[in-house]
Protein backbone atom coordinates (compact mmCIF):
# COMPACT_ATOMS: atom_id res chain seq x y z
CA UNK A 1 0.00 0.00 0.00
CA UNK A 2 1.26 3.51 -1.25
CA UNK A 3 1.92 5.63 2.06
CA UNK A 4 1.69 9.77 2.39
CA UNK A 5 4.69 11.39 0.80
CA UNK A 6 3.61 15.39 1.25
CA UNK A 7 1.15 17.11 -0.91
CA UNK A 8 3.45 18.17 -4.05
CA UNK A 9 3.28 21.72 -5.59
CA UNK A 10 1.68 20.64 -8.64
CA UNK A 11 -1.55 20.64 -6.87
CA UNK A 12 -1.65 24.34 -6.22
CA UNK A 13 -0.27 24.79 -9.95
CA UNK A 14 -3.43 22.74 -10.89
CA UNK A 15 -5.74 25.26 -9.16
CA UNK A 16 -3.90 28.10 -10.22
CA UNK A 17 -4.78 27.20 -13.95
CA UNK A 18 -8.02 25.64 -13.24
CA UNK A 19 -8.85 29.51 -12.23
CA UNK A 20 -8.43 30.24 -15.28
CA UNK A 21 -9.74 27.75 -17.55
CA UNK A 22 -12.61 26.44 -15.61
CA UNK A 23 -14.48 23.75 -18.59
CA UNK A 24 -15.08 20.35 -18.89
CA UNK A 25 -12.09 19.84 -21.69
CA UNK A 26 -9.28 21.23 -19.58
CA UNK A 27 -10.15 19.33 -16.73
CA UNK A 28 -10.58 15.86 -18.98
CA UNK A 29 -7.16 16.70 -20.21
CA UNK A 30 -5.52 17.42 -16.93
CA UNK A 31 -7.71 14.76 -14.90
CA UNK A 32 -4.05 12.45 -14.35
CA UNK A 33 -3.05 15.36 -12.69
CA UNK A 34 -5.77 16.02 -10.34
CA UNK A 35 -5.55 12.07 -9.50
CA UNK A 36 -2.00 12.24 -9.12
CA UNK A 37 -1.22 15.38 -7.35
CA UNK A 38 -4.34 16.39 -5.56
CA UNK A 39 -6.94 13.51 -4.78
CA UNK A 40 -3.89 10.29 -4.49
CA UNK A 41 -2.38 12.63 -1.67
CA UNK A 42 -5.20 14.23 -0.05
CA UNK A 43 -6.76 10.22 0.21
CA UNK A 44 -3.49 8.94 1.81
CA UNK A 45 -3.22 11.78 4.41
CA UNK A 46 -6.34 11.32 5.63
CA UNK A 47 -6.05 7.45 6.01
CA UNK A 48 -3.08 8.42 8.08
CA UNK A 49 -4.94 10.91 10.39
CA UNK A 50 -7.80 8.22 10.13
CA UNK A 51 -6.60 6.69 13.80
CA UNK A 52 -6.15 10.17 15.19
CA UNK A 53 -9.37 12.28 14.03
CA UNK A 54 -11.82 9.29 12.01
CA UNK A 55 -12.78 8.42 8.79
CA UNK A 56 -12.56 11.24 6.12
CA UNK A 57 -14.62 11.85 3.10
CA UNK A 58 -13.35 13.87 -0.23
CA UNK A 59 -15.61 16.47 -1.60
CA UNK A 60 -16.85 16.23 -4.97
CA UNK A 61 -14.78 18.24 -7.86
CA UNK A 62 -17.62 18.86 -9.25
CA UNK A 63 -19.90 22.16 -8.77
CA UNK A 64 -23.96 21.98 -8.66
CA UNK A 65 -24.93 24.32 -11.22
CA UNK A 66 -28.63 24.10 -10.91
CA UNK A 67 -29.57 26.90 -9.28
CA UNK A 68 -26.20 28.98 -9.71
CA UNK A 69 -25.47 32.03 -11.85
CA UNK A 70 -22.38 30.84 -11.97
CA UNK A 71 -22.14 27.75 -14.45
CA UNK A 72 -18.26 27.12 -13.96
CA UNK A 73 -18.09 23.25 -13.47
CA UNK A 74 -15.53 22.35 -11.36
CA UNK A 75 -14.61 23.80 -7.67
CA UNK A 76 -11.11 26.03 -7.62
CA UNK A 77 -10.32 23.96 -4.54
CA UNK A 78 -10.70 20.40 -2.89
CA UNK A 79 -11.75 19.74 0.66
CA UNK A 80 -11.90 17.12 2.95
CA UNK A 81 -14.20 16.45 6.63
CA UNK A 82 -13.79 13.86 8.86
CA UNK A 83 -16.75 14.43 10.18
CA UNK A 84 -17.73 14.03 14.64
CA UNK A 85 -21.41 14.76 14.43
CA UNK A 86 -23.77 16.09 11.53
CA UNK A 87 -22.32 19.34 9.70
CA UNK A 88 -19.21 19.05 12.78
CA UNK A 89 -15.76 18.17 11.83
CA UNK A 90 -12.41 18.43 11.17
CA UNK A 91 -11.57 20.07 7.88
CA UNK A 92 -8.75 20.33 5.05
CA UNK A 93 -8.43 22.50 1.75
CA UNK A 94 -6.85 22.45 -1.15
CA UNK A 95 -6.21 25.78 -3.37
CA UNK A 96 -4.17 27.97 -5.67
CA UNK A 97 -3.99 29.94 -2.15
CA UNK A 98 -1.86 26.82 -0.47
CA UNK A 99 -3.36 24.36 2.34
CA UNK A 100 -6.79 25.62 4.71
CA UNK A 101 -6.67 24.17 8.25
CA UNK A 102 -10.15 24.34 9.92
CA UNK A 103 -12.92 22.91 11.88
CA UNK A 104 -16.07 23.52 13.79
CA UNK A 105 -19.90 23.63 12.44
CA UNK A 106 -20.44 24.79 8.88
CA UNK A 107 -24.30 24.14 9.04
CA UNK A 108 -26.96 23.72 11.77
CA UNK A 109 -30.44 22.30 11.66
CA UNK A 110 -32.60 24.32 13.38
CA UNK A 111 -32.61 21.95 16.12
CA UNK A 112 -29.12 21.65 16.50
CA UNK A 113 -29.59 25.51 16.48
CA UNK A 114 -31.63 26.01 19.32
CA UNK A 115 -29.45 23.43 21.69
CA UNK A 116 -26.32 25.34 20.33
CA UNK A 117 -27.65 28.60 21.44
CA UNK A 118 -28.68 27.27 24.88
CA UNK A 119 -25.39 26.10 25.32
CA UNK A 120 -23.73 29.46 25.01
CA UNK A 121 -26.42 31.17 27.13
CA UNK A 122 -25.40 28.80 30.03
CA UNK A 123 -22.51 30.58 32.26
CA UNK A 124 -20.85 27.26 32.74
CA UNK A 125 -20.92 26.00 28.76
CA UNK A 126 -20.64 29.33 27.32
CA UNK A 127 -18.07 30.25 29.14
CA UNK A 128 -16.12 27.05 28.40
CA UNK A 129 -17.05 27.62 24.23
CA UNK A 130 -15.72 31.48 25.17
CA UNK A 131 -12.41 30.57 26.86
CA UNK A 132 -11.80 28.21 24.17
CA UNK A 133 -12.75 30.70 20.80
CA UNK A 134 -9.92 32.85 22.68
CA UNK A 135 -6.89 30.45 22.71
CA UNK A 136 -7.83 29.27 19.04
CA UNK A 137 -7.73 32.82 18.21
CA UNK A 138 -4.22 32.96 20.57
CA UNK A 139 -2.95 30.25 18.20
CA UNK A 140 -3.16 31.59 14.52
CA UNK A 141 -7.13 30.60 13.45
CA UNK A 142 -9.83 32.97 12.47
CA UNK A 143 -12.90 32.48 13.88
CA UNK A 144 -15.96 32.51 11.45
CA UNK A 145 -19.13 31.28 10.39
CA UNK A 146 -22.35 32.72 9.21
CA UNK A 147 -23.63 34.93 11.54
CA UNK A 148 -26.93 37.39 12.19
CA UNK A 149 -26.23 41.21 12.63
CA UNK A 150 -27.56 41.29 16.05
CA UNK A 151 -28.70 38.75 18.73
CA UNK A 152 -31.43 36.44 18.39
CA UNK A 153 -34.51 37.06 19.91
CA UNK A 154 -34.73 36.20 22.98
CA UNK A 155 -31.56 37.24 24.49
CA UNK A 156 -30.49 40.10 26.28
CA UNK A 157 -28.92 42.31 23.53
CA UNK A 158 -26.08 42.89 26.08
CA UNK A 159 -25.64 38.95 26.95
CA UNK A 160 -21.88 38.57 27.48
CA UNK A 161 -21.51 36.26 24.78
CA UNK A 162 -23.57 38.39 22.91
CA UNK A 163 -21.18 37.77 19.65
CA UNK A 164 -21.35 34.37 20.24
CA UNK A 165 -24.85 33.90 20.21
CA UNK A 166 -25.04 35.54 16.96
CA UNK A 167 -23.23 32.66 15.15
CA UNK A 168 -25.56 30.52 13.39
CA UNK A 169 -22.59 28.59 12.36
CA UNK A 170 -18.74 28.36 13.87
CA UNK A 171 -15.77 27.65 12.50
CA UNK A 172 -12.05 28.29 12.75
CA UNK A 173 -9.40 27.97 10.20
CA UNK A 174 -5.46 28.81 9.29
CA UNK A 175 -4.52 29.01 5.81
CA UNK A 176 -1.08 28.10 6.33
CA UNK A 177 -0.17 28.75 2.49
CA UNK A 178 2.73 26.34 0.76
CA UNK A 179 4.86 25.70 3.17
CA UNK A 180 8.82 23.59 2.84
CA UNK A 181 7.02 21.10 5.14
CA UNK A 182 3.88 20.45 2.96
CA UNK A 183 5.65 18.82 0.17
CA UNK A 184 6.81 16.10 2.73
CA UNK A 185 5.76 13.29 4.85
CA UNK A 186 6.00 15.40 7.80
CA UNK A 187 2.78 17.37 6.32
CA UNK A 188 0.45 14.64 8.40
CA UNK A 189 2.25 15.05 12.15
CA UNK A 190 1.82 19.44 10.89
CA UNK A 191 -2.22 18.84 9.79
CA UNK A 192 -1.97 16.57 13.22
CA UNK A 193 -0.94 19.06 15.47
CA UNK A 194 -3.30 21.60 14.15
CA UNK A 195 -6.02 19.76 14.20
CA UNK A 196 -5.16 18.78 18.02
CA UNK A 197 -5.53 22.75 18.64
CA UNK A 198 -9.09 22.74 17.31
CA UNK A 199 -10.60 19.69 19.04
CA UNK A 200 -11.70 21.81 21.99
CA UNK A 201 -14.04 23.38 19.70
CA UNK A 202 -14.77 20.46 17.37
CA UNK A 203 -15.69 18.38 20.47
CA UNK A 204 -17.85 21.35 22.13
CA UNK A 205 -19.89 21.70 19.31
CA UNK A 206 -20.31 18.03 18.75
CA UNK A 207 -21.88 17.61 22.26
CA UNK A 208 -24.65 19.88 21.06
CA UNK A 209 -25.01 18.52 17.68
CA UNK A 210 -26.80 15.44 18.39
CA UNK A 211 -30.15 15.38 20.44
Amino acid sequence: MDTFAGIPDAAFQFYAELERNNNRDWWLEHKATYDAAVKGPLTLLLAELEPSFGAAKLFRPNRDIRFSLDKSPYKTAQGALAPTADGVGFYIQLSADGLLIGGGCHTQTPAQLTRFRSAVDAPSSGGALQSIVQDIEAAGFAVEGESLKTVPRGFDKDHPRAELLKHKSLTAGANVGQPGWLATPGAAAEVARRWEELRPLVNWISCFAAP
